[in-house]
């Protein structure tokens, strides 16, 4: 039909989908609407309709479209039609047209790239702009849900710039995945990612990652699972391998290096990497010029964006001042220069002739602040002043909230003062080290002594303590922000520290003591008494007693050490009533009565851990929560029908640890408590677990037996974690059946238990997802075939006393089919020195390593297991008498994260071991040095000679902290 002229003509645009095969009635198979009427279109019914007619101003069209301005306007025959047949998506042509007419769109990811496709066909500028700009915010979005860009969209998208060489696209793509690459590589669908995008990526100057770690590993991720991609690609493996290239290799942790030496597509620059962060660590203020060179220094710079949200350093032995600096300046020359300069001036300043001692002041220096920085973790960062690190950290991440310095001996209590003083916005800190030992009131001591440490001289930098907590107790700083506090195995930490802690820590939520044995019982229940808002409370083994319980049992937060003090009043507003958590293992000063008492007043208990302390039935009976995920009462006297009666009330307990309870499943004492039924049985017990509890974790061990783990099975479908103990007994048919019986097991730990090589091979071949065997001191006949078959998950594995046959090629064997161990246990093997080579080149990347009767081991000295460069727990014991005096300060020196050491002189080449001071220990928190004795063993009526059996006498035991070292001998074997 001819159109008539005039500036408000209408043209009729009839869109059809030319894909749409759904058949509709003639009567609803179109629908006419407006241009003038799209504000009160019902779109949802318009778009039920399979033809639109649309009637739309022709100036406007021909205004906004290149393709209607040449339809409409040209010299085609439409021109003059006032009818345009259009073929297209329906609902992408629908919002290209209310675009055409100024309405706003709504663009996700979804629509983005059909709408994208018809702007372009269509000639509608207005329309790619409004993409462009919708994609361009979405990338600038720290958030990756805030637009709701998924992956595969993102991917889709990348795909479709790339056929279009739309280079605006493609950057925007790379842009968003940089900045969000922590919460990419953890999208199941991360390796489908494109290798130019994921390049160009890698290469962005906004890339985003927590470590070097989390690059390295999304990069093999990627790598190994596109092998097939790989092989087919005109371009050469290498080529895709190069990727590689771009990790930083020096600022890796040296866990992680170590372990990748064994990797095919990462052992030369896992060798370099190690290379380098030794190279790094031996670095001294004035060699850190020679580092520093005159080159480009990206490949030191830690990765930080204003995007960076946390820092990940853990495992880092070679991260220094010069490091952190370097990170924090603009990555330009000039700021490399005045790097360079303010070194060299500190350099001239040394202390010591041989420049060991150094401080670099950053307020010199053009340093950047990234306040999206919320969580800092420099755990094991030897060779980082804390001092000076607070203060970089205090200038250049303004908002940090959380800091961790786990296995730092030198972070001293002063240096946590200063934290809070110079980040007062930090909320969480975690200053864990090793739980002393001898923290047993079980250990029989036969001496003790204790001397002070200096501070160690190999440190790289040095800043003193600049104040003592004497002073800053009474400066009176204002109240710190920190409601969450781990002082764990913190022995050095002190009665006046707590006092400090509880005035200007009031705030405080979570509080770990645990190890904490200098701290007294009364100066425990007075920081309780001021911080009232805790609610989860690790005291384990400390002081931990009657005068905390009362504290937590009174309403009041002045309460004092009165005469009326005393058990019985109950307050419905006491600290124990709102405790979540709440772990006192270990703790024997809580007498039966002051349990009960507590216990009747936790009703918001999530986790409770009661291991080793006098818990009785009666105070387990008292216990009036209903909200229990963890329970630990192991190696208490509790009796089955106790444990029932919590369990009952307790429908969501995950985790169960009752192992070491002799009572549990024995007949019941005389006196009854009020809250057990007299006719209870023990099977009860696990019929309530079955039909009330869906359990995570659970370690069992007297009364565990064929009919309680049928009875079980309702509750241990979704168990990860089954430790099955002494006392308990699952015959060979249960344990075949545990792949049914728990499909999603990761941990399986036995204790004398009879198991066979069938068994063991249905365990390892159906748990596929298995990370921790042990089997321990178990019986019946197991052989190599066992552990024939690939286990590539498996990262920790112990074997005691369960392998008197192994040899070294059996060790060969294990090696190759466990290749991503990072703890070995193995007591009671035949073994040799090669032993050693074996492990080194199968596990480089080790952490722990046990060897006990292990054969000849060590009869000819320790060297390949040097190696091991990432060792933090070492025990070597009855390997053979080959061990070289100066093992440990050797070990100490070639393995910098050690932190604990176990030997017996038995196996001692000259009899003894030189023992390290504190200059030589580097990350040395714990020696145990056993020493036996010899005792004669009648070998039968028929011999004449006797033989002579090594049999332990006394164990020497030194523990570093941040102020001394304790010398103790017991008597008993550690």
């Amino acid at each position: 039909m001819a159109s008539s002229s005039g500036d408000d003509e209408f043209v009729v645009l009839v869109c059809s989908d030319p894909n749409n095969q759904i058949e509709t009635d003639i009567s609803n198979e179109e629908i006419v609407i407006s241009t003038t009427d799209f504000s009160t279109w019902d779109y949802p019914s318009t778009l039920s309709f399979s033809t639109f007619k649309i009637q739309a101003h022709r100036n406007r069209l021909i205004e906004e479209s290149s393709y209607f301005r040449g339809l409409l306007s040209g010299s085609f025959s439409e021109s003059c039609l006032d009818y345009i047949s259009i073929q297209w998506q329906l609902e992408t042509f629908l919002n290209v047209v209310r675009c055409i007419f100024g309405f706003r769109l709504d663009i996700t990811s979804k629509n983005f790239i059909p709408l994208f496709q018809a702007a372009l066909y269509f000639g509608v500028e207005m329309l790619l702009m409004q993409l462009k700009s919708w994609l361009s915010e979405a990338s600038l979005s720290k958030d990756p849900g805030l637009f709701q860009i998924q992956l595969e969209d993102l991917i889709d998208i990348w795909d479709f710039g790339l056929e279009l060489d739309n280079g605006f696209v493609q950057e925007i793509c790379a842009s968003y995945l940089a900045r969000n690459f922590m919460w990419a590589m953890s999208n199941k669908i991360f390796k489908d990612m494109p290798y130019e995008l994921l390049l160009l990526c890698v290469k962005h100057p906004h890339l985003t990652i927590d470590s070097e770690k989390h690059l390295s590993d999304a990069l093999l991720i990627w790598l190994h699972s596109n092998t097939e991609q790989l092989e087919r690609s005109s371009k050469t493996e290498c080529e895709f391998f190069d990727i590689l290239k771009q990790i930083r290799i020096s600022l890796l942790p040296l866990w992680f290096a170590a372990g990748k030496r064994s990797s095919i597509s990462f052992s030369e620059l896992a060798n370099e990497s190690v290379d380098s962060i030794f190279k790094l660590m031996k670095v001294t203020p004035k060699g850190s010029m020679n580092v520093l060179g005159d080159g480009d220094l990206s490949h030191l710079r830690i990765r930080l964006t204003k995007y960076s949200k946390k820092v990940d350093l853990s495992g880092c032995p070679q991260i220094t001042p010069m490091i952190l600096l370097l990170s924090f300046l603009p990555n330009n020359h000039n700021s490399y220069l005045a790097l360079r300069k303010t070194i060299k001036e500190s350099a001239s300043n040394f202390e010591q002739a041989d420049g060991t001692k150094c401080q670099i002041t950053q307020s010199l220096l053009p340093t950047l602040s990234f306040e999206a920085v919320l969580e800092v973790d420099i755990s094991g960062c030897l060779k980082l002043p804390l001092e000076d690190a607070i203060d970089y950290f205090s200038n250049s991440f303004p908002f940090l909230r959380r800091v961790k310095a786990a296995y730092l001996l030198n972070f001293k209590m002063t240096t946590l003062y200063r934290l809070i003083q110079k980040c007062s916005l930090v909320s969480e800190v975690d200053i864990t080290v090793d739980v002393n030992p001898l923290i047993s009131s079980q250990l029989s001591v036969i001496s003790s002594s204790s001397a002070v440490v200096s501070m160690a001289p190999n440190r790289a930098y040095f800043v003193g303590d600049k104040f003592s907590m004497t002073s800053l107790y009474h400066l009176g700083p204002s109240p710190s922000n920190i409601t969450k506090l781990t002082l764990e195995g913190r022995s050095d930490v002190c009665d006046s520290h707590i006092q400090y802690i509880s005035k200007f820590c009031a705030s405080l939520c979570y509080l770990n003591l645990k190890g904490c044995i200098s701290v007294t019982d009364v100066c425990m229940a007075n920081l309780i008494r001021r911080c009232t808002k805790l609610q989860s409370l690790l005291v384990c083994h400390t002081s931990f007693g009657m005068n905390s319980i009362l504290a937590l049992c009174n309403a009041s937060p002045s309460f004092s050490n009165s005469p009326s003090a005393q058990f019985g009043k109950r307050p419905l507003d006491s600290l124990a009533s709102n405790l979540q958590l709440l772990h006192m293992g270990g703790c024997k000063c809580a007498d039966e009565a002051s349990l009960l008492e507590l216990l009747s007043q936790n009703q918001m208990l999530k986790s409770l851990c009661l291991r080793d302390t006098n818990l009785a039935d009666s105070a387990l009976c008292s216990f009036s929560g209903s909200l229990l995920e963890v329970l630990d009462v192991s190696n208490t006297m509790i009796s089955g029908a106790a444990l029932h009666h919590v369990v009952c009330t307790n429908p969501g307990l995950k985790c169960l640890n009752a192992r070491g309870c002799k009572n549990l499943f024995q007949p019941e004492n005389t006196k009854k408590e009020a809250k057990i039924s007299s006719s209870y049985s023990c099977e009860e017990l696990f019929i309530e677990l079955g039909k009330t509890c869906r359990l995570e974790e659970i370690a069992l061990g007297w009364g565990l037996s064929y009919f309680s783990l049928q009875a079980l099975k309702p509750a241990i479908l979704s168990l990860r974690a089954m430790t099955v103990c002494l006392g308990g007994t699952l015959p060979e048919d249960s344990l075949r059946l545990l792949p049914t019986t728990c499909p999603l097991l990761e941990s399986l730990v036995l204790y004398f238990q009879v198991i066979s090589d069938c068994m063991i091979i249905n365990i390892l071949t159906s748990l596929r997802q298995l990370r921790t065997l042990a089997l321990c001191y178990c019986f019946g006949d197991i052989s190599n075939s066992s552990f024939n078959l690939s286990m590539p998950n498996l990262r920790i594995l112990k074997l005691e006393r369960v392998t008197p046959w192994m040899t070294n090629n059996d060790l060969v064997l294990l090696a190759r089919n466990c290749a991503n161990l990072v703890e070995l246990s193995l007591l009671g093997s035949k073994l040799n020195s090669d032993a050693q080579c074996i492990i080194s080149h199968g596990w480089p990347g080790l952490i722990s390593l046990h060897l006990e009767d292990c054969g000849e081991v060590t009869e000819n000295g320790v060297s390949s297991l040097f190696n091991c460069i990432a060792l933090e727990n070492l025990l070597l014991r009855h390997n053979g008498s080959g061990i070289q005096r100066n093992f440990i300060l050797e070990a100490a020196s070639k393995m910098p994260m050690l932190r604990q050491v176990s030997l017996d002189v038995c196996d001692a080449k000259e009899g003894d071991f030189d023992l390290p001071d504190d200059a030589d220990r580097y990350s040395l928190r714990i020696v145990k040095i056993a020493r036996c004795k010899s005792t004669r063993c009648n070998v039968g009526s028929h011999f004449a000679d006797t033989t002579r059996k090594p049999v332990h006498r006394e164990t020497l035991v030194l523990v570093w902290n941040s102020t001394n070292v304790v010398r103790t001998v017991v008597k008993e074997r550690l």
